[in-house]
């Protein structure tokens, strides 16, 4: 406990140091930002780059790892902010939404359902498909959505990692239903995305701590993600930056 707050407190004394010393127009001092896994594929590229075009003295770490996992980091301070799945529960924290993401059925191209453009959930039930494990948040999104309508998925695997799942599939090894970002729009192969209107969408935003405020690295970061997303968003297949209000807010179980 008194090392994990002796951290904090380091992290904070070197951040009013660079604050001092950013008090121009270009930010510099260390930032440390934890991400989702299939975000980083296609946003993590063009941001690095775009940050060292105009912020050269930001020092930027990266962690990935899942939402839930991300934001005990956050919460302790051992990140300073990060990109992760909403809805957030926790308390004392600045929220701001980027982007929403379709849940898409991804398939090999020697799949039985490959020709398909998209899918019901009762067609889908038919058939087993790897899924992520029961529990996960995840997991319960699409339960749900399947219960909506009468029906279970059938379940040929259960992978913790999106990008694992992904993975699989592009070895031929059955279908899943992933995240669209898990498949940025440059990725090729011998694979196809087919639609699940079914679905709901997921909504990935960034979050901070109310206090400490962020250093000014770090809101410069932010408000590079943000100024990347919005150029690159509509290049990604499945995203899009139109989020309504029900998206936002998310549903919980």
């Amino acid at each position: 406990m008194v090392l994990a707050r002796a951290k904090r407190i380091l992290h904070e004394v070197e951040d009013i140091d660079t604050d001092i010393h950013s008090l121009g127009d270009s930010a510099s001092g260390d930032c440390r930002i934890g991400t989702l896994g299939t975000t980083a594929r296609w946003l993590m590229p063009p941001l690095l780059n775009s940050l060292t075009r105009n912020h050269p003295g930001v020092r930027l770490t990266i962690v990935e790892g899942a939402s839930s996992a991300l934001m005990l980091r956050l919460l302790t301070g051992e990140i300073d902010a990060a990109l992760v799945h909403f809805p957030i529960a926790e308390a004392n924290v600045e929220t701001k939404e980027m982007f929403a993401e379709e849940l898409l059925l991804l398939a090999p191209k020697k799949h039985v359902l490959a020709s398909r453009e998209t899918i019901s959930l009762e067609e889908l039930a038919e058939h087993p498909i790897m899924l992520a494990p029961r529990g996960t948040a995840a997991r319960r999104i699409i339960d749900r959505a399947a219960a909506s309508k009468g029906v279970a998925l059938r379940s040929q695997a259960e992978i913790d990692g999106m990008r694992l799942m992904a993975s699989m599939v592009f070895e031929g090894f059955g279908a899943a239903i992933v995240p669209a970002s898990a498949v940025p729009g440059w990725l090729k192969g011998d694979f196809v995305r087919i639609g699940v209107p079914d679905l709901p969408r997921r909504v990935v935003g960034w979050v901070q701590r109310e206090r400490p405020r962020p250093n000014r690295a770090t809101l410069a970061v932010r408000d590079v993600a943000f100024e990347v997303t919005g150029r690159h968003a509509s290049r990604q297949p499945g995203i899009s930056l139109e989020i309504t209000a029900k998206q936002a807010k998310g549903t919980r179980g």
